[in-house]
């Protein structure tokens, strides 16, 4: 079993066991039955009729060397919510609606890409989770865009958490975390890549990665995230 089949089934197998243990309730309104119901759903739809790229008077329009940038709706409220419990409280079903929206975004407004890239946690973060949210989002949105992914990276030392530090120390502090997995590199090489994430902020993080990427032989890397935070 391959890595894209063994976290597919694990998420579905992790969604049936929670579903047995512990009845889903929306993120957003509590109501019981649904991880996000559709009312609150709509809140990632936010983005979805828009034009491509990155509106006027956001700090930093596009992080260089990405060439594309795209995501589902701002960093607040149930969005919010919706993302903390999925990291943070093993919430693994919020994975698929997620992961509905970003590819329903990257329909709209994604150009080009060839193989979706995930943007790793530290494996022993992602042992002490039980998965990889970013691995999580990736298989879905590969499943709905028909796009092939690929665990293309992994994240070499233990960093803190971006949203503890300012906007200046957030690039030192992922400077040099990433590195190509082994054995990848006629993954990346000569295509067009798209990394997955779940927030982007000064897109330091995605800057880290695309370089590796770009050392590796990629032609041009994008990047999908859930949520963009100001």
């Amino acid at each position: 079993m391959n890595a894209v089949d063994a976290v597919a089934r694990a998420a579905r197998l992790g969604g049936t066991l929670l579903d047995l243990a512990l009845p889903a309730s929306c993120a957003g309104c509590a109501v019981e039955g649904t991880v996000l119901c559709g009312r609150c759903r709509r809140v990632l739809d936010a983005r979805l009729a828009l034009p491509p790229g990155v509106p006027p008077g956001l700090p930093g329009a596009m992080p260089v060397p990405l060439v594309q940038v795209e995501w589902c709706s701002p960093f607040s409220g149930v969005v919010r919510v919706a993302l903390h419990r999925l990291k943070y409280s093993g919430e693994r079903r919020l994975a698929a609606p997620l992961a509905d929206a970003m590819a329903a975004r990257w329909q709209a407004a994604g150009v080009g890409g060839e193989l979706l890239v995930p943007v790793p946690v530290h494996a022993d973060r992602a042992r002490k989770r039980g998965y990889d949210q970013a691995f999580l989002l990736a298989a879905g949105v590969s499943d709905r865009l028909h796009v092939p992914w690929q665990a293309a990276l992994e994240r070499t030392r233990h960093t803190t958490p971006q949203f503890e530090l300012g906007r200046r120390a957030r690039r030192t502090n992922v400077s040099g975390a990433f590195a190509l997995r082994a054995g990848t590199v006629r993954a990346v090489e000569g295509r067009w890549l798209i990394l997955v994430d779940d927030v982007v902020t000064t897109g330091a993080t995605l800057i880290a990665c695309a370089d590796v990427l770009y050392d590796a032989g990629a032609i041009a890397v994008s990047a999908l995230t859930v949520a963009r935070e100001r």
